[in-house]
């Protein structure tokens, strides 16, 4: 059973979505929460696996709770999934950088949101539809300037070509149509990856990517 945690300052949000939600076989609404103090207590309390946290909430906002969330090494396995009213919020990029395992925009379709709920449980990174790759660069590009590359250095040759692969979008089974491989084996590959650069999830080994510069914005095709 997927355990999740709803937070939204606005009661009709935290409704439907409980609705929905609670409908599934195996997904439960935990708790629910008006901000983002309550929320990061609840998330110690009780654990849940998903936590969907609207960016913009009174006392702490998404960004401050889902930091201090990711950053408690006791709350490693709980994942959270930041939610926005509009796609182009400039909060995005920030949030996954934060350790968001991705975001939503609230009129997301309800098929979507079920989908997502159990996409980041799995350890999948989790973008919008709608949102495109390029947004991801473009947001990566208002970020600070690219570090020094020095992580990259525990990296073999392909794995390094691996994270490229996953920094410009590319799902487990695109990456092994581009490297002639079997989906299993670049799935081993990007986990490899993750373990090495200490990436919570996907969406962080997308951030890395960026910050270190081995993907750039522009390189999309």
């Amino acid at each position: 059973m997927i355990r999740v945690l709803l937070a939204d300052d606005q009661s009709l949000v935290r409704a439907g979505f409980r609705a929905l939600l609670d409908a599934q076989p195996d997904i439960e609404v935990a708790g629910e929460v008006a901000d983002g103090e309550e929320a990061v207590r609840l998330v110690r309390e009780l654990r849940p696996h998903v936590v969907l946290m609207d960016i913009r909430m009174p006392l702490l906002d998404g960004l401050a709770a889902t930091r201090r969330i990711t950053g408690d090494a006791e709350l490693q396995d709980v994942k959270v999934v930041m939610l926005t009213t509009f796609e182009l919020d400039e909060y995005v990029f920030e949030a996954i950088r934060s350790g968001a395992s991705g975001f939503l925009v609230k009129d997301t379709e309800p098929d979507e949101l079920l989908r997502a709920v159990r996409a980041v449980v799995q350890g999948d990174a989790l973008l919008s539809p709608g949102v495109t790759r390029r947004l991801i660069a473009e947001f990566a590009a208002r970020s600070k300037e690219p570090t020094a590359a020095d992580a990259l250095a525990r990296l073999t040759e392909r794995e390094r070509e691996v994270m490229a692969l996953v920094g410009i979008g590319l799902s487990n089974e695109e990456i092994a149509r581009r490297l002639v491989v079997s989906p299993l084996t670049a799935k081993t590959h990007v986990s490899r990856t993750m373990v090495k650069l200490g990436a919570r999830d996907r969406a962080q080994l997308v951030v890395l990517a960026y910050e270190s510069g081995l993907v750039r914005p522009g390189w999309l095709g």
